[in-house]
C-alpha cells in the first residue's frame, strides 16, 4: 500500500488553491513558521521602544502560535489565521519580513530630520 506524509496527502488532495497565480505550495505550514521565525529575528534588530517593532512582534509571535497549534493540520491553521488559502498567508508573511527589513534600512524609528510645519500632525 502507498502511504502519504499529511502534507503531500493534503498537497494531493489540492490541486489548485483557486486563486490566479497562485500555485499550491508542497509544505506551507514549516514554510509559514520559518518565515515567521525570521522575521521575528529580523525585529531583534530594531529598538524595543519602537512601536512598529511591539506592534509587528505581537502580531508575528500570535500567527506563529496559531501555526504551531495547528499540528500540520492545513485547515486549522487557514482558520486560524483567517487570511485566506495557507498559500495566502505565505505571501503575507513574506511581505512583512520584507517591511522588516526595509524598516532597518529606513531607521523609522528616529527623529524626523525636519521638523513638521506647526499645525501639521493637529486634527
Amino acid at each position: 500500500m502507498f502511504r502519504l506524509t499529511r502534507p503531500l496527502f493534503q498537497a494531493a488532495l489540492r490541486s489548485s488553491t483557486g486563486l490566479t497565480g497562485l500555485a499550491v505550495h508542497p509544505d506551507p505550514l514549516p514554510a509559514l513558521s520559518q518565515t515567521y521565525q525570521n522575521t521575528l529575528t529580523t525585529l531583534a534588530q530594531i529598538p524595543s521602544t519602537s512601536v512598529y517593532r511591539q506592534a509587528t512582534e505581537a502580531l508575528i509571535q500570535k500567527k506563529l502560535d496559531i501555526v504551531k497549534a495547528a499540528n500540520a493540520d492545513i485547515a486549522a491553521a487557514e482558520k486560524g489565521l483567517d487570511e485566506g488559502v495557507i498559500e495566502e498567508s505565505l505571501l503575507i508573511a513574506i511581505d512583512e519580513l520584507k517591511l522588516a527589513s526595509q524598516m532597518i534600512e529606513w531607521k523609522a524609528w528616529e527623529p524626523l530630520a525636519d521638523r513638521p510645519a506647526p499645525g501639521q500632525w493637529e486634527y
